[in-house]
């Protein structure tokens, strides 16, 4: 291993407003009336149990060095609404069970004075992290500044310090000096090392590519890595390798003939994300080319199909894989946060690997999750008929795994897919969980009521295509909750490249924690989560059920867990 890189984009910072109220084009608001106002209580209403939050307010991004793991994410110590940015630092041995520090970085220096922003670090061959971070100057411009440990010694990194030779990167007078962040974990190849730097030129979005020989003089390169028409700004850019064979990760600063290359943006306009695979190809001019067949913009593949964003991965060499976390932002107001006492929460760590098709990659969650599990619950063999849901009980509803193999008989009756549902988001409102088919809708009634008033389905359905059958993957948060105004219950969907002609098995596994559900269909081919704010289904009140509204009968085979809550780290 050359080197060992770890992630910390934990997230750009809000993903809601395209100005903010400091003149700083941004994709997150500030709340000034609100961001300083302190939550008197935390409530635990919808607060998850096993996903990682602060204990209150709000956050938004990891580092594994020398057997700790270490999570920086963007945080609000005085309030749960944007606004008053530090960098909070929390550890881990497990990725699972965390201790809290104090705050890693925060506005101290005139070149970072009015914030301290989204980032990723790099651990140098010599054992030595380097912190990348956007700060926000006098003049409110956005420059990329770095950061060491004050003591190499100190297992858990406690104090960081900023040199005065900062900002390292400055956007020159040909840029955006406004919409300029996010500086990527380096790579290095040859005698440079490379990272690259978010930004946009007017509605195409960039990102720009810097080389270095010594880690602090920074030059940035004729021509951006890549760029986008008509996508906006990127933000939380991630550039890395995935090995062809196998679901080893790979060091980021590895190239070479079994090697592909992934580049994932998020989009400040959509709210989304997605990413390509393509070929890096580092000499002599550092070029990126995207395989055949990728849609590269809006429409093309993401990790998550829901509420996720400004996702980063990072190497886990004591593992040797690569793990990616995602931020799941509240579909609430901001006067909801405040009254509960925090909002967002991080994603379930998810192992990430190129399929074997290369085609698209595929996600699941770090085994480490499983150490949570508890009572345990099984279906066998149960037959699924049309309307009549069936529960699993004996596990706590509201805070469980599931994973659940459908078996489908015959595909004849699935529907005619229509060329024109291009858009599967769309295709979802138009199909909901309770609108029959020919095979399906079928899956799971998560944080369901117990005369399902109110529940999340998770589902599938399947089409008939001209020359092969589609499959449709739904997370739809219509129908989770009794109130209507003031929450975002959007139909999430994404398509599925599955081929079922010859198992005619689909699998689905959905992690339930009070207000988010994270699920992954196929073995993780095309995930989705939900943030939801159930009225009735709640704590104990939660129920689950695996459901199918379609005329062909689907057997399943369940597995689920009660989930426990992590502990405070053994030192």
């Amino acid at each position: 291993m050359k080197f060992s890189d770890f992630l910390f984009c934990y997230f750009i910072l809000g993903c809601f407003c395209v100005i903010s109220t400091n003149g700083v084009e941004a994709s997150h608001k500030v709340y000034e009336n609100l961001q300083s106002h302190a939550a008197a209580t935390v409530k635990q209403l919808h607060r998850s149990g096993y996903h990682f939050q602060p204990p209150m307010n709000w956050i938004n991004g990891p580092m594994y060095y020398n057997g700790i793991y270490h999570l920086f994410y963007q945080y609000n110590p005085k309030g749960a609404v944007w606004g008053n940015i530090v960098w909070a630092h929390s550890v881990s041995k497990d990725l699972i069970n965390w201790e809290a520090l104090e705050p890693a970085i925060y506005p101290s220096k005139h070149f970072d004075i009015n914030g301290c922003w989204s980032g990723s670090a790099t651990v140098l061959p010599n054992n030595k992290p380097v912190i990348f971070y956007t700060g926000i100057d006098p003049d409110n411009y956005q420059v990329q500044n770095y950061a060491v440990p004050a003591n190499l010694s100190d297992p858990y990194l406690h104090e960081w310090i900023k040199l005065d030779d900062n900002p390292i990167v400055v956007a020159d007078e040909t840029m955006n000096k406004t919409a300029f962040r996010d500086p990527t974990t380096a790579w290095k190849v040859g005698g440079h090392w490379r990272m690259l730097v978010a930004s946009r030129r007017k509605h195409r979005g960039m990102a720009y590519l810097y080389r270095s020989r010594d880690f602090k003089k920074w030059v940035k390169a004729k021509h951006p890595l890549h760029s986008v028409a008509n996508t906006g700004m990127f933000e939380c850019a991630d550039f890395f390798p995935v090995s062809l064979y196998g679901d080893n990760g790979l060091d980021t600063s590895s190239v070479g003939p079994n090697v592909k290359h992934v580049l994932k943006v998020s989009l400040d306009l959509t709210r989304f994300e997605y990413y390509t695979i393509g070929s890096y190809i580092p000499e002599p001019r550092d070029k990126y080319l995207v395989d055949k067949n990728f849609v590269d913009g809006w429409e093309g593949l993401r990790f998550d199909y829901g509420n996720y964003y400004a996702s980063k991965t990072f190497f886990d060499p004591s593992k040797n894989r690569r793990v990616l976390w995602g931020w799941s932002n509240e579909s609430d107001t901001a006067q909801d946060d405040i009254n509960k006492g925090w909002a967002g929460l991080q994603t379930i760590p998810r192992k990430l690997w190129l399929d074997p098709s290369g085609k698209q990659l595929l996600l699941w969650p770090i085994e480490e999750i499983e150490t949570l599990r508890g009572q345990k619950v099984q279906l066998s063999n149960q037959k699924l008929k049309l309307g009549e849901p069936v529960e699993v009980k004996g596990i706590t509803a509201a805070q469980a795994d599931v994973d659940v193999t459908f078996t489908i008989p015959n595909l004849d009756k699935a529907e005619a897919f229509d060329p024109s549902w291009t858009n599967a988001q769309d295709l979802c409102g138009l199909k909901g969980s309770t609108v029959q088919g020919g095979v399906g809708p079928f899956g799971l009634l998560t944080l369901a009521s117990e005369n399902l008033e109110e529940y999340t389905p998770v589902f599938f359905r399947v089409f008939k295509g001209q020359d092969k059958h589609v499959f449709l993957l739904c997370s739809d948060a219509s129908s989770s909750s009794l109130r209507e105004s003031g929450l975002y219950k959007p139909s999430f969907a994404g398509f599925v490249d599955v081929d079922l002609a010859a198992e005619k098995k689909i699998s689905l596994r959905s992690l339930i924690d009070h207000s988010v559900v994270e699920s992954f269909g196929a073995g993780g081919k095309t995930c989705i989560t939900s943030r939801v704010y159930p009225t009735l289904a709640v704590f104990d009140n939660a129920h689950l059920f695996v459901f199918n509204n379609g005329i062909e009968t689907i057997t399943a085979d369940v597995e689920a867990w009660s989930m426990g809550k992590p502990c405070k780290m053994n030192n």
